[in-house]
């Protein structure tokens, strides 16, 4: 995999969904949307940018390479806005500017950004949650680069063929959306689907989503291709 320079960002879900119940504190989806009040910010906050985001950079730093734990508002590195429908999910935010000098100046250093989607609004003073896969999204559309790779719990984009679930190799922007109105994406893979519209709209050539717990699957990924569902335009 040489001559590129990978950038992470990642979400946490279960882990956030443990330590709300743990603490007794309700959360919901709407959307695919994570309702956020004060009090779950607060949560997301603690576990994606600290057990989580240090615990990417000490696994990679144990395979040799070099990392740096960041959070969107360290360096303002991810500014945002309230999204449109905040009166239902409260404190998430929609992306509208990213530090891509700060993350260039860690990469030209030879480091790995590891990044977690907390968001700052454009005065500084509120905090926001932001799905981790929009998120993503902006960061791979900010970088201009060419591929971005979605590394989730599910095998990629499926569709219901011959009565069984399979996944599809490829699909085009046109296919995903009548795969939500018809409600066969829905849930937490429409932010997904949607993050990849939005980067595939700007310089992202294609995106993949692949199977995490696949070994080696994002090394393959990157070589091959092989794996899970690419959308393109």
């Amino acid at each position: 995999m040489e001559g590129w320079s990978p950038v992470i960002v990642h979400g946490g879900g279960p882990a956030i969904n443990e330590t709300l119940s743990k603490l007794g504190i309700e959360s919901e989806f709407i959307g695919g949307l994570r309702k956020t009040d004060e009090a779950v910010l607060d949560v997301v906050e603690m576990v994606l940018s600290g057990k989580i985001n240090k615990e990417i950079v000490r696994r990679i730093q144990l395979v040799g390479a070099k990392a740096v734990g960041l959070s969107g508002t360290d360096g303002r590195l991810i500014e945002v806005v309230p999204v449109a429908n905040a009166h239902e999910v409260g404190l998430v935010g929609e992306v509208v500017r990213i530090n891509v000098e700060l993350i260039q100046g860690i990469t030209a250093l030879g480091y790995i950004p590891v990044i977690s989607p907390i968001g700052l609004g454009m005065d500084g003073s509120q905090r926001y949650n932001i799905n981790a896969d929009t998120a993503a999204g902006a960061v791979a559309s900010a970088l201009s680069v060419q591929r971005m790779i979605v590394v989730t719990d599910v095998p990629g984009i499926l569709s219901t063929m011959d009565g069984q679930k399979q996944v599809l190799p490829q699909v085009t922007i046109a296919e995903i959306d009548r795969m939500i109105e018809s409600g066969e994406i829905y849930g937490g893979m429409i932010p997904k689907v949607r993050a990849a519209i939005a980067c595939i709209q700007g310089d992202v050539q294609e995106v993949m989503i692949v199977d995490g717990s696949m070994p080696g699957v994002l090394s393959r990924t990157v070589k091959a291709g092989d794996r899970g569902t690419r959308i393109i335009r």
